[in-house]
């Protein structure tokens, strides 16, 4: 088995589609065809279905398909490792983050970091949280920011640090009759409709959470696909949303007001997570150690 035919299979399987993945790999389509025939003649099994040029995995191909990401990203790590131990400060970072923090939070920490490492490059993703959490087991990044921070006595194959912890604020229009408020509890709430995110997402299941610990059940008027969704839905007067205070830094919409909520429970961690399993690379251990540095600095300087 060739470093070229797994390169070429991956390709493939993630794209469903041999011109598609010839083209990525700016060689021929033949080229493709004929290593992924010699990579199944040498398995003796076949890995894709074949639909003319598109193709799906095989059930027996899904499961290569995951062993051969965690190899393929072992061996990338690997000759990044080689070169960062020399001069890690010239490294590259592999991150994901949930698109809360694309805004304001990661942003400014990658700009506070490349400040004093000017060299250091990123590679960053954008991802669900369950799926933050399954990309650092299998090695798809070495490391996540994540809202709120996973029980670590569960996910025992991650490890990581709470970097702050953050209020949770009400949104609403700024005709609305709480808007002058200088703060409110949650069960003011109750009659409001409410927008939110839709299924999957756990901050929409801290939401409802939160509002049950108030003893009232939101009534869900419109879902909004991701945060500024649900900014937009509040601005043009459709309902309130509870909002992580990050999201609204820097960031609020016309013709909506922020309210504090004095419930002392409305809260979420923010932390940082990385593999059990694998060693971060030197660059990825300096960013984290500049996280920590960072929000200790900040966390003391707010108490």
């Amino acid at each position: 088995m060739e470093m070229r035919q797994i390169q070429y299979f991956l390709e493939v399987a993630k794209r469903e589609h041999v011109t598609e993945a010839a083209d990525i790999l700016h060689v021929a389509q033949s080229s493709v065809s004929r290593q992924i025939f010699n990579l199944e003649s040498e398995l003796g099994v076949e890995l894709f279905i074949r639909e003319g040029r598109s193709v799906k995995l095989t059930p027996l191909g899904r499961i290569f398909f995951e062993r051969m990401k965690q190899v393929w990203n072992m061996m990338e790590d690997a000759k990044r490792e080689v070169k960062e131990y020399l001069d890690p400060e010239k490294g590259t970072v592999r991150i994901a983050f949930p698109i809360s923090m694309a805004a304001h939070t990661l942003p400014s920490i990658i700009y506070a970091f490349r400040t004093r490492y000017p060299e250091a490059k990123f590679q960053m993703s954008n991802a669900l949280y369950y799926d933050l959490i399954d990309g650092v087991i299998n090695g798809s990044f070495n490391l996540a920011m994540i809202a709120p921070m996973p029980n670590q006595e569960k996910e025992t194959k991650i490890k990581g640090a709470t970097l702050f912890t953050e209020n949770i604020v009400a949104l609403v229009p700024n005709h609305h009759h709480l808007a002058q408020k200088t703060s409110i509890r949650l069960r003011d709430l109750k009659d409001e409709p409410f927008c939110v995110l839709p299924e999957g997402f756990v901050f929409r299941e801290q939401v409802i959470q939160a509002c049950k610990e108030a003893q009232f059940s939101p009534r869900i008027a419109f879902e909004g696909k991701d945060i500024d969704a649900l900014k937009g839905l509040v601005s043009a007067g459709l309902g309130v949303a509870l909002m992580p205070e990050m999201t609204l830094v820097d960031n609020t919409p016309r013709s909506t007001v922020i309210v504090p909520i004095v419930d002392t429970n409305l809260t979420r961690t923010v932390g940082v997570i990385y593999p059990t399993q694998r060693k971060l690379l030197p660059t990825e251990e300096l960013f984290y150690d500049f996280l920590l540095e960072t929000y200790e600095r900040l966390n003391e300087f707010k108490q």
